[in-house]
């Protein structure tokens, strides 16, 4: 196999971060990564992203990509961490416009163009980027937000939070942008890979009854015994239980710090006349 990768489980968001890198010429990829952030005092470090660089360093590979797989609500991305120190270029799909549309004014950032524009490059369904002598594919997969996309890499797909693994079933779709029909037509487009076709997750949450994260399955997998979605579940099946599931979930706990940074690529927002940077925290009064 020409390409390899290796997968870095950030605990305390479950956000499972690859590196991929072409075994020839020692070009890399980066997905997925987290920025540490600690709630309580909002403190920021680049620990976790740190870790995947050293590893990548050691094995003499050359960061080419940073790819985004969303714009993440659950972690703050250390996309734009890892751009200032390698020069590696940070991808998103070319729907993030939407996202950052809707969520730019809810926190007055009025510093972020709803183009992508602060992304090195945008990708569409069926896109290839080279990464040495390896393709790296993109396909369109939304549902969980607008932007979501797929990154096929040598008989593997990496979804993001489209599907997980099978004991868990699928991505929500009661954000701004997601939508449970399509979440269902994205997945049944990935479930029409080959069977052996490898599937990576983008978070792993234990489900009752297993004790250890795991992060990789297969379609074929997924076709048989993904709780939400396996085969014979109809689009009206899925989409009236997703939807039941979704009115029962809270917010994830960093969707405000988050977003307000992922809609930056990663950056985190202009500092103040005095240097400080400031998080904003729309208050809600009801």
């Amino acid at each position: 196999m020409s390409v390899q990768h290796h997968a870095f489980f950030h605990e305390a968001t479950s956000t499972i971060t690859y590196l991929v890198w072409d075994e020839q010429t020692k070009d890399a990829a980066v997905i997925d990564p987290v920025l540490d952030y600690e709630p309580k005092s909002a403190t920021v470090s680049t620990v976790s992203a740190n870790a995947v660089m050293t590893y990548a360093a050691e094995r003499g590979l050359k960061l080419r990509y940073v790819l985004e797989t969303h714009a993440h609500a659950d972690h703050l991305s250390a996309a734009d961490h890892i751009r200032k120190t390698t020069g590696a270029k940070v991808v998103i799909g070319d729907h993030i416009g939407q996202v950052q549309a809707h969520f730019a004014p809810i926190f007055d950032a009025d510093d972020v163009t709803p183009d992508g524009s602060v992304f090195d490059r945008l990708v569409a369904d069926g896109d290839e980027l080279q990464l040495g002598e390896s393709t790296i594919g993109v396909m369109h997969t939304p549902g969980h937000t607008a932007a979501c996309v797929t990154y096929l890499i040598d008989g593997s797909a990496f979804v993001g939070d489209t599907l997980f693994m099978p004991d868990y079933g699928t991505a929500r779709t009661d954000f701004p942008g997601g939508d449970a029909t399509t979440l269902y037509r994205s997945i049944q487009r990935i479930l029409s890979l080959p069977p052996q076709t490898k599937i990576f997750v983008g978070h792993d949450y234990l489900p009752e009854g297993r004790k250890s994260f795991a992060w990789e399955t297969t379609v074929a997998d997924e076709r048989a015994r993904n709780v939400h979605v396996h085969e014979g579940v109809s689009e009206a099946e899925f989409v009236q239980r997703r939807q039941a599931r979704d009115a029962t979930l809270a917010p994830p706990v960093l969707i405000l710090p988050s977003l307000q940074v992922n809609i930056r690529a990663g950056a985190l927002p202009p500092p103040a006349a005095d240097g400080k940077v400031f998080l904003r925290l729309p208050v809600k009064v009801v």
